[in-house]
């Protein structure tokens, strides 16, 4: 397991962008404690440090990272899993992220054959996640700024060099400006309104209807990744990663 505790200045410069109950100066300190008790092995304390950052509404990849190396530390699998896969929803690229959530996948007992997704849209979604929805946002609309800056070119320029070119960059600009709106709502979509879910219970049943009365499919444990596909009262249909689909209690699951 590799454990990478964040520098103090770098939480500093990404909580300068995150409004929350507490100064920058409090979680600043909060986060340092945290890092000095994890570092001297005080796991319990320093994950009730950093969760209450995280409870402020600052979730950064790096802060939920860190977390998810707690919770493994204390042998809470399930946790540990929860916040690896929240982080990784904001940076899937990172290399210490996946390895650490490999390594806790392996203590899973469920195993199942994944349905392979389709190349285009694993790899659509890896882009999207590349920025943040505001990043792609922004760049859509600095993209189409210019965008009209060389579409005025070419409408209001005699010189043809100058006109073809103003033409071909107002094309070009017009698509990533498309391109980056289409990321940012997907951005939006994968991160605030993931419906992917980590099994909490140590064993629950699948059920073929939202009731106790349904028939049992399929048995499940802790730590395991499902898809939330509908709710019913206190029941929530998932789907597994071979696509089978099951009702079990919504107290069983934490969503990701």
């Amino acid at each position: 397991m590799r454990t990478r505790i964040i520098s103090i200045s770098a939480l500093l410069i990404i909580s300068l962008f995150c409004f929350s109950a507490f100064s920058q100066e409090e979680r600043l300190e909060k986060f340092r404690q945290g890092t000095g008790f994890y570092s001297g092995g005080d796991y319990e304390k320093a994950l009730e440090l950093w969760l209450g950052i995280y409870n402020t509404g600052f979730h950064s990849a790096e802060l939920m990272y860190n977390i998810g190396n707690a919770y493994f530390k204390l042998d809470s699998v399930p946790a540990a899993i929860l916040f690896y896969e929240r982080a990784l929803l904001r940076k899937p690229a990172d290399e210490d992220i996946n390895y650490n959530l490999q390594i806790a996948r392996t203590l899973v007992i469920d195993r199942f054959e994944e349905i392979p997704e389709l190349f285009f849209v694993r790899w659509y979604d890896s882009l999207a996640l590349i920025q943040s929805t505001n990043s792609w946002a922004t760049m859509s609309l600095i993209t189409f700024f210019l965008f009209l800056l060389s579409l005025s070119i070419y409408f209001y320029t005699s010189r043809y060099k100058l006109k073809v070119s103003g033409f071909w960059f107002a094309v070009l600009l017009f698509i990533i400006s498309i391109t980056s709106l289409t990321l940012s709502f997907r951005n939006r979509t994968l991160v605030q309104n993931n419906r992917e879910a980590i099994i909490f219970s140590p064993q629950v049943n699948g059920k073929s209807s939202p009731d106790n009365s349904g028939t049992d499919l399929f048995v499940l444990h802790e730590g395991t990744k499902v898809k939330v596909e509908d709710e019913v009262g206190e029941w929530l249909e998932i789907r597994l990663s071979d696509g089978n689909k099951g009702w079990i209690p919504a107290n069983s699951l934490e969503i990701i």
